[in-house]
């Protein structure tokens, strides 16, 4: 596979960032081109909870977020010291209230599969809620479980501080370019394509089919200072509280949508499930509301690797609603494949499939 020196990376958002960081990072000339601005759609939001799938059933793609996750502080850091910027990251972990004593059995279950597949890097435990400190969450059997994996990120910050330290690095960074076309082939020996949900609308996957679409969500933040404690997940919800002393809420999760950005009463419903979880959050102030469309894969992973019949053509999206804790790996291991023509680190379920 040839390799690539010159890299031009489709999209600001935070696999576009990512993979164009690590790109420059590894001493590569980078152009970033953003047809609105950086962080514009999905990996704008609000929420930034770095959550680990439920440990068991276990396969390459919970491996691969698995590794990422454990990842992040050392790369997130790097990113910090390279821009001098805060990505709002910390690994406070996560509590779950649980509900009954059908939830308790499955999640100490699941107790024995982290032990198995996270081995000492974290823990998953049923503990009593009064013990572990936070949001006093509501729980009906009064245990909760505690994972010490999960962290969180200010979306936003994070963007931004991957933005500054691709500057930093000489990158080169062009936003607001509503028909952006990558540069020619001569001038650049790779291109990325990591352009969100409307890129995989407009990617054909070989079968008549969109390589994937959008999925909406609804997210809002509260004028709430909860310190630096884990976050809560419950019926859907997340609580994610942020070093700025407001508290993310979200979200919403809609295949129709009308608007991709308007918000309505479904946000409304989602505050209110949040203070029947926090009832401390009652009376706090919703600082903003937000809208956007996450981009979903039809194959339900992230789409990562060459795109077959356009050669120096990759792919690069599809994060949904895990894309910033999937991001370091990402970042990484499509940096392996284009400068270095290394494609082992992408599991075989990523890779886009050949037309046919």
């Amino acid at each position: 596979m040839a390799m690539a020196d010159r890299v031009a990376v489709m999209g600001g958002g935070i696999f576009g960032l990512a993979v164009a960081y690590a790109c420059a990072r590894r001493g590569a000339t980078v152009r970033l081109i953003e047809r609105r601005h950086i962080g514009a759609g999905a990996s704008g939001g609000l929420v930034g909870a770095l959550a680990p799938h439920v440990p068991e059933g276990w396969n390459a793609t919970k491996q691969f977020q698995l590794e990422s996750l454990l990842m992040a502080k050392d790369w997130w850091s790097e990113v910090a010291r390279i821009g001098a910027e805060d990505p709002g990251y910390a690994r406070l972990g996560r509590v779950q209230p649980l509900a009954d004593d059908a939830a308790v059995a499955r999640a100490r279950a699941r107790a024995e599969g982290a032990r198995q597949y996270w081995g000492d890097a974290a823990r998953w435990e049923v503990r009593e809620a009064a013990a572990v400190p936070g949001l006093p969450a509501s729980s009906p059997t009064g245990l909760v479980i505690h994972d010490t994996l999960s962290a969180r990120l200010h979306p936003r910050r994070a963007c931004a501080a991957l933005a500054v330290a691709l500057r930093a690095l000489g990158a080169e960074i062009i936003e607001g370019a509503e028909a952006a076309a990558p540069p020619a082939g001569a001038a650049y020996g790779a291109i990325v394509w990591a352009t969100g949900w409307e890129g995989l609308e407009a990617l054909p996957d070989g079968r008549g089919r969109s390589a994937g679409g959008g999925v909406k969500g609804q997210a809002l933040v509260l004028g709430h200072d909860a310190g630096p404690v884990p976050q809560v997940y419950a019926d859907g919800i997340f609580l994610v509280p942020h070093a700025d002393g407001t508290l993310a809420v979200g979200s919403t999760s809609e295949r129709d949508f009308d608007s991709p950005d308007g918000t309505d009463a479904q946000l409304d419903d989602v505050l209110a499930r949040a203070i029947a979880l926090c009832p401390a959050l009652a009376g706090a102030p919703v600082r903003e509301r937000w809208a956007g469309v996450r981009p979903r894969a039809r194959s339900r992973v992230p789409l990562l690797g060459p795109l077959p019949g356009r050669p120096g053509e990759y792919v690069a999206n599809g994060g949904f609603r895990i894309g910033f804790g999937m991001a370091p790996k990402v970042a990484e291991v499509m940096a392996d494949l284009i400068l270095e023509g290394r494609a082992s680190g992408i599991p075989e379920e990523f890779r886009f499939a050949a037309p046919g």
